[in-house]
Parts: structure tokens; sequence; C-alpha cells
């Protein structure tokens, strides 16, 4: 028995919270590993996580690319051969960030990759919620092609009625000014709806918008915040 539901809404997060998202599976096997280990170097101010963020807040994968290029003082060069040879050196960074240009391309193109199913649990209770009439949103920093592509390949996401996604709207989490827009656009009561997001920070603003922030961990204790 799932139990007496706490809220008649529940807006939920996608990556992390719904979908397990792993965006170097792409790239598996296409790549060599020193490659993908450079295009996803946290310490890149211009790389993979860099992007990421922008593709979320609408800029088009062409405009990435070009953009990733120009940083990198590539415009204009072509594909790299690539042999897997990168040894330290000027010209071995230069090939470096050649190749993982060219894997950028690869990652869009196999995107769809990244999404490697549904967390552990969150099936589940997105049927329990249904059962109980409560409904379900979305509300993701994403882009509307993964949240898409998420839907076609997961059939419990069909559950959400609506889902406000970032690249859309030009905005993402924390902004106060997409909860705002969500909550009107699923004219949900403030008072009796849940938000739930992994990232302590969106939770707490979720709370301040008055939603019910819930920082998600596991499906077992989420499962224990939504139900009675």
């Amino acid at each position: 028995m799932a139990g007496l539901a706490r809220y008649s809404d529940v807006i939920f997060d996608f990556c992390d919270v719904l979908v397990d998202w792993q965006p170097r599976m792409p790239l598996e096997g296409q790549v060599p590993a020193a490659v993908i280990g450079h295009l996803f170097d946290r310490d890149d101010p211009y790389g993979f996580w860099h992007y990421d963020e922008l593709s979320d807040l609408g800029w088009s994968e062409e405009r990435i690319l070009a953009d990733y290029a120009e940083h990198h003082g590539l415009t204009g060069v072509g594909a790299t051969g690539g042999n897997g040879d990168y040894a330290a050196g000027a010209d071995s960074n230069r090939a470096l960030d050649s190749a993982a240009l060219e894997a950028f391309r690869v990652y869009f193109d196999r995107q769809r990759l990244a999404l490697v199913g549904m967390l552990p649990g969150m099936p589940e209770i997105l049927n329990d919620l249904a059962a109980a009439g409560v409904r379900c949103w979305g509300l993701t920093n994403f882009t509307v092609k993964y949240v898409d592509a998420a839907r076609e390949l997961f059939a419990p996401l069909r559950l959400l009625d609506d889902v406000v996604v970032s690249s859309a709207e030009r905005i993402h989490k924390p902004d106060p000014e997409i909860f705002r827009r969500a909550i009107a656009r699923f004219g949900v009561d403030h008072a009796h709806t849940a938000f739930v997001d992994d990232k302590p920070w969106n939770a707490e603003a979720g709370t301040a918008a008055g939603l019910g922030g819930i920082r998600f961990t596991d499906a077992e204790s989420l499962h224990g915040q939504l139900f009675a």
C-alpha cells in the first residue's frame, strides 16, 4: 500500500531524480578515453560542463560547437585523425582540443544514449502518485530535446502532465522566475504542492517560492515524504 498522499501535486526535477543521465556514455567506445577526459575536464572553463549549462539555457548545438572551437583556437580547423597519442606539449594540447571538438559532435549525435534509465524506485513512485490522484509535473534544467527523448524512452515519465524546461524558458533553477512560471502554468496550489530536486539550493528555492521543497536522496526516503 502506498499510503495517503500528503500533496495534491508534485513537481519533479529530471536528472538524478527521475532520470539517470550519464553524459560520457555516448562517447564510450567511440573516442579515446584521453579525449573524453579532456572534454569533461572541470578545470577547463570552456569545457563540456560550461556548455552544458548554456545548453540548458537554450544555446543551440551549432552555437556551442562554434563557441568551443573559438575558445580553443580551432576556428577553421578540420577534424584530426586522432591516433590516440597525446604526449605533453602545445601540439598535443591542440590535438586534444581538436579531438574533443569532434567528440562533442559525436556526443550531440548520440546523446540519447546518455539517458541510461530511470532511477531505482522512481517509476513506482510516479505510478503510486497517479493511482492516488496526485498530479505530477516536471521542472528541469535540461533541453527540450533531452526531455522529449526521455519521455519517449521511459513510459512512466508520460505520467507527468506537463514539463517546464529551462532551455525553452531561457532561465534555469534556482532563478525564482522559473518557479513562478511553472506554478502559473501548472495551476497548482503552493500550499499543497511538493517540489523534488537533488540539488539542495534548488530545493531551497522551491521552498522560497512557496512550495514544499524536498531534497531528493533516494526513492525510499522520498516515498515516506510524499505518503503518510
